[in-house]
C-alpha cells in the first residue's frame, strides 16, 4: 500500500489553495499518493523518478505535473534538488478554467516536461514569493497566493517543451538544445561532435555546463535514460530482449545484458519476471473474481 500524503500536513489551512514544499536535497522517497496535486519542477543533481510505475530519469529543468490520484516515489537520487508547489483546486476562488493550464482529473494530460533555461529563471522567482504567502492564513495572503500561483502556471504553460519533439523546441539556450537533443537519441549513437557543430557550440564548454547543472556525464546521462527506457518496456509489453536492447540504442542484445545486470543487479529476465510475480500476487478485485 502506498502512503497518503494529507492536506492537514502541508497546508497552513483549510481554505489556502497552495503551499511550496522545497527539497534541498530531495532523499529517497517511497511510493505514495496525495489528498491534492502537485507541480515538481527539479532545479540540479540528478534521480529516479517513477510515476505510476514508469520510471523517468530526472535532472535540471524536469517538470512533472503530479494528480492527486498518482503514485510516484524518488530512487538513486544524488544531490537531487527540487520544488513541489502543491494545489487544491477545489480551493481556487479566481473563477478561471485551470483545465487549460493544469491536469484537472484528465487521465490523458501529459504529465513529463521540460523547463526551458528562461523558464526556470521566471519560475524561481514567482516560487520564492509563492512560498512566503502561502505559509500565512488571512484572506489577502490566500488571494495573493492564487494570483501568484496563477502566474506560475502562465510561465510554465510557456517556457515548457516536450524533450522528444526537437523540432518544437523554444527557442532557448545551449542546455536546452543539448537536453533536447539527446532525449531524441536514446535509440541511436549521439554525436556530440556533429551536434557542436551543427550548432556552433564550444564542445568541451558544453561537457562543462552539463556536467555542473546535472552531476552526471553527457554519456553517463544517456546511458541512463536508456536503461530507463529498458526497463519501461521490460514491464510493459512483451517484447523480446533483444527487440528492447534495439529499441534502446544497443545493438548487441549480450552487451544490453550486461550493462542492465550491472546497473540494475537484475538480468533483463529477472527484471521483466518480478513485475509478473508482483502482479500475479495482488489480490483481485470483486470484479475480477466474476
Amino acid at each position: 500500500m502506498a502512503l497518503i500524503l494529507a492536506k492537514a500536513d502541508y497546508f497552513p489551512s483549510e481554505a489556502m489553495p497552495v503551499a511550496v514544499a522545497d527539497r534541498a536535497p530531495q532523499p529517497t522517497f517511497p511510493p505514495h499518493r496525495h489528498e491534492f496535486s502537485e507541480i515538481v519542477i527539479v532545479w540540479r543533481g540528478n534521480g529516479l523518478h517513477v510515476l505510476n510505475d514508469r520510471p523517468w530519469l530526472v535532472t535540471c529543468g524536469d517538470l512533472f505535473y503530479i494528480q492527486h490520484s498518482d503514485c510516484h516515489s524518488y530512487e538513486s537520487v544524488n544531490d537531487l534538488v527540487l520544488d513541489n508547489i502543491l494545489y487544491c483546486p477545489e480551493r481556487f476562488r479566481l473563477g478561471l478554467d485551470w483545465s487549460q493550464l493544469l491536469p484537472l482529473d484528465d487521465a490523458d494530460y501529459r504529465a513529463h516536461w521540460r523547463l526551458t533555461t528562461r523558464g526556470m529563471a521566471l519560475a524561481r522567482g514567482v516560487i520564492l514569493q509563492l512560498e512566503q504567502e502561502s505559509r500565512k492564513t488571512d484572506l489577502l495572503s490566500m488571494q495573493l497566493a492564487e494570483a501568484l500561483f496563477l502566474q506560475l502556471a502562465l510561465i510554465l504553460r510557456r517556457h515548457r517543451y516536450v524533450a522528444e519533439r526537437a523540432g518544437e523546441l523554444p527557442e532557448g539556450e545551449q542546455l536546452d538544445l543539448l537536453m533536447s537533443a539527446i532525449q531524441a537519441s536514446t535509440a541511436r549513437p549521439f554525436d556530440l561532435a556533429a551536434f557542436c557543430q551543427h550548432n556552433r557550440l564550444s564542445e568541451r564548454a558544453l561537457k562543462q555546463l552539463f556536467r555542473q547543472q546535472t552531476g552526471m556525464t553527457i554519456g553517463h546521462y544517456l546511458r541512463q535514460l536508456q536503461l530507463c527506457q529498458a526497463k519501461y518496456l521490460l514491464r510493459n509489453t512483451e517484447l523480446l530482449i533483444g527487440e528492447v536492447a534495439a529499441r534502446c540504442g544497443f545493438d548487441d542484445s549480450n552487451y544490453f545484458s550486461a550493462v542492465f545486470t550491472r546497473e540494475t543487479h537484475f538480468t533483463p529476465s529477472a527484471w521483466r519476471q518480478r513485475f509478473e510475480r508482483a502482479s500475479k500476487s495482488q489480490p483481485q478485485t470483486e470484479q475480477q473474481k466474476e
